[in-house]
């Protein structure tokens, strides 16, 4: 059965109530994105809070985080209290579409690993289809928000497979947003894609810089050296 809570080195995620639970994959993605140098951060689709808890043990940044979801919603909210960074994280219980009709100021940072349908799309149109989210959270949604609310030199993360990665680098370019840089997530050596890290910016660039990322060794189980150098703030066996 798994655990009720995923135990990091400075905080711990309780995701008892949650659907969407810890995940490599989400770890690989908080702990990639840049945020050092980062003042304000959004966190689009909080789940149990790990992005939001990951950015702020390696910033200083003031962090909002929108989850529409009431059960995640708390389980966000108790997470962020339990941590040492609970003065600088922010949950906000409305949908994203709400949360952009007030005002506020720009983010340096804005990430999002949003659920997503990955099979039977239902209507003709595929690329719509595949671009819509549970809870009426589209990719045209997130790309609007960027837009309007991120810094002149502020930088828009995602999480997606490959398909639904692909449908959203087009549509980004028609919000004047460029894939900057992708990183191919591979569970193994020699063994398929599983997850585009994408990085949009306002820049726009002849051509993206890629990256063949490696979560284990050929054996499939022995974590890879990039992948316990990225983790090592973070894990425990680290």
């Amino acid at each position: 059965m798994r655990n009720s809570y995923f135990q990091f080195k400075q905080f711990r995620v309780e995701q008892d109530r949650c659907a969407m639970k810890v995940c490599t994959d989400s770890c690989v993605f908080g702990a990639y994105a840049e945020v050092s140098s980062a003042k304000r951060v959004l966190d689009i689709g909080a789940g149990t809070g790990l992005l939001s808890l990951m950015v702020a043990q390696r910033s200083e940044a003031e962090i909002d985080a929108v989850e529409i979801n009431p059960e995640a919603q708390q389980q966000a909210q108790a997470n962020f209290a339990a941590s040492q960074w609970q003065q600088r994280l922010h949950l906000h219980p409305v949908s994203l579409q709400e949360f952009a009709k007030q005002p506020r100021a720009k983010y340096d940072v804005i990430l999002s690993n949003p659920p997503f349908f990955i099979s039977s799309l239902k209507s003709p149109d595929a690329a719509r289809n595949t671009a819509r989210h549970t809870g009426e959270l589209l990719f045209e949604d997130i790309l609007t928000f960027a837009q309007q609310n991120l810094t002149e030199a502020g930088k828009l993360y995602l999480l997606l497979p490959p398909p639904e990665a692909a449908v959203f680098e087009k549509l980004a370019k028609a919000s004047d947003l460029y894939l900057s840089d992708v990183l191919h997530m591979h569970t193994y050596h020699g063994g398929k894609c599983i997850r585009h890290i994408q990085t949009y910016t306002f820049a726009a660039t002849a051509a993206a810089y890629t990256k063949e990322f490696f979560i284990r060794e050929v054996d499939k189980v022995t974590y890879t050296s990039d992948f316990s150098d990225l983790l090592q703030a973070y894990y425990l066996m680290f």
